[in-house]
C-alpha cells in the first residue's frame, strides 16, 4: 500500500506546536518566533512535508512564479517570431540575465516562466497571463526602445520590474548600467595606450544604451584631444561587429584603436583585423563592452568594459518580489557602475 503524504497535523505532532502555528510558518507569515520556526522547519524535513502549492497560493495569494518576458516592438510573422527567440538563446548576454534571475528565485523556492513578446498579441498573452494570476509579476527585458509592453504593464495595475530604463516615462522600477561612464572607461583605456586615430562601433542608435555608450566615449575622447571619432552603426551581433569594421577600415585604414559598444562586434572587429594582417593589439587595441563570455573566448582575450548583468538581474527580481510583498509601492531605480576588465586586446 501507499504511504499516505504527511500532513500539517503530522508536522504538528512533530514539532509539539498547533496546527496553525506550522500554516503560518509554511506560509511565511512573519510574528511567529523563530526559535519556533526552526522546530517547525525540523519537523518538515523529519517527517518529509511538502506543502501544497495551489492551497498554499490560496492562503499568501503568490503563485511562487514570475514571467520572465524577453520583449520586443515588431509586428512580425510567427517565422521571424522563431528567428527571434533563437537569436535570445544564443545571446550570452541573455543567458547571463537568466542566470542572475534564478540565482535570486530558487533559494526562495520561486520559478520563472520564459514568455516572449515580440507581437501586439503576444503582449496581451502576457497581460492577460498575469492579469489572470498565473505568475505574481513580470521581469522584462526589452529589446526595442519603442516596445509598448511596459507601459501595458503599468497601465495595467500589474507588478513589473524593467532591464534598463525605459526610453519614455513609466511608473515601473528598472535596473540598469552608467552606460556613460561605460564609455569613458573605453576612451580612458585607449588614451592611455596613446592610440591616435580611434574609431567605434556603436549598438543600435534607437537604443538609449547605445547613445549613452557612444556619448561618454567620444566626450572622454574629445577631452583628450581627439575631437572626430568614427562611428559605425551595429547591431550588438557578431556579424554587425564585422560589417561595422569592414566599413570603418574602407575608410580609416589606418585606425589604431576601437572601442565596439558590446563583445560579439568586438569579436567582429578582431576577426576582421586578424583577415587584413594587423594585429591585436600591437596595431590595432580593441576595447570591447559587456565583459561576457565571448571577451575570454576572443582572440586575442578582450579588454571590456564589465557589465554585471547577473547582479543586476538579481536586483531586478528581488525589486519586483518587494513590489509583490508590498514593501515598495513607488517605482525605484538601482544603477550599477562599469568597470575595465584588462586583457590582451588592449
Amino acid at each position: 500500500m501507499n504511504r499516505q503524504a504527511p500532513t500539517l497535523e503530522d508536522v504538528a505532532r512533530e514539532a509539539g506546536v498547533s496546527r496553525a502555528t506550522v500554516s503560518r510558518v509554511v506560509n511565511g507569515v512573519r510574528n511567529v518566533d523563530p526559535a519556533i520556526q526552526d522546530l517547525v522547519r525540523l519537523a518538515i524535513e523529519r517527517t518529509g512535508y511538502a506543502p501544497n502549492r495551489a492551497a498554499r497560493s490560496l492562503v499568501t495569494r503568490r503563485t511562487g512564479t514570475v514571467a520572465l518576458v524577453v520583449s520586443g516592438a515588431g509586428d512580425t510573422s510567427e517565422e521571424e517570431q522563431n528567428a527571434f527567440a533563437a537569436r535570445v538563446f544564443s545571446d550570452p548576454f541573455f543567458g547571463r540575465v537568466v542566470g542572475g534571475v534564478v540565482g535570486f528565485l530558487r533559494p526562495r523556492s520561486m520559478h520563472p516562466v520564459l514568455m516572449f513578446a515580440e507581437s501586439p498579441e503576444a503582449r496581451q498573452e502576457v497581460v492577460r497571463y498575469l492579469r489572470q494570476g498565473n505568475a505574481d509579476g513580470a521581469l522584462v527585458v526589452s529589446t526595442h526602445p519603442d516596445d509598448p509592453l511596459p507601459a501595458l504593464l503599468a497601465e495595467a495595475g500589474l507588478p513589473a520590474v524593467l532591464f534598463a530604463r525605459p526610453v519614455r516615462p513609466v511608473a515601473l522600477s528598472h535596473v540598469d548600467l552608467a552606460h556613460w561612464d561605460g564609455g569613458r572607461i573605453a576612451a580612458e583605456r585607449l588614451l592611455a595606450r596613446r592610440c591616435r586615430k580611434v574609431a567605434t562601433v556603436s549598438g543600435p542608435w534607437a537604443v538609449a544604451a547605445s547613445q549613452e555608450r557612444l556619448a561618454g566615449f567620444r566626450d572622454t575622447m574629445a577631452r583628450g584631444g581627439h575631437p572626430y571619432v568614427p562611428v559605425a552603426e551595429g547591431g550588438f551581433t557578431l556579424d554587425s561587429g564585422v560589417a561595422a569594421m569592414t566599413a570603418l577600415l574602407a575608410e580609416h585604414p589606418d585606425v589604431e584603436g576601437v572601442f565596439a559598444a558590446n563583445d560579439l562586434m568586438a569579436q567582429g572587429v578582431c576577426q576582421v583585423l586578424r583577415e587584413r594582417g594587423r594585429r591585436v593589439p600591437e596595431d590595432v587595441a580593441v576595447v570591447g563592452f559587456d565583459d561576457s563570455s565571448v571577451a575570454a573566448t576572443c582572440r586575442p582575450p578582450l579588454t571590456s568594459v564589465r557589465q554585471p548583468v547577473e547582479d543586476m538581474a538579481a536586483a531586478m527580481a528581488r525589486l519586483l518580489d518587494e513590489h509583490v510583498r508590498g514593501l515598495r509601492t513607488d517605482p525605484v531605480a538601482v544603477l550599477f557602475e562599469p568597470e575595465l576588465v584588462v586583457r590582451e586586446s588592449a
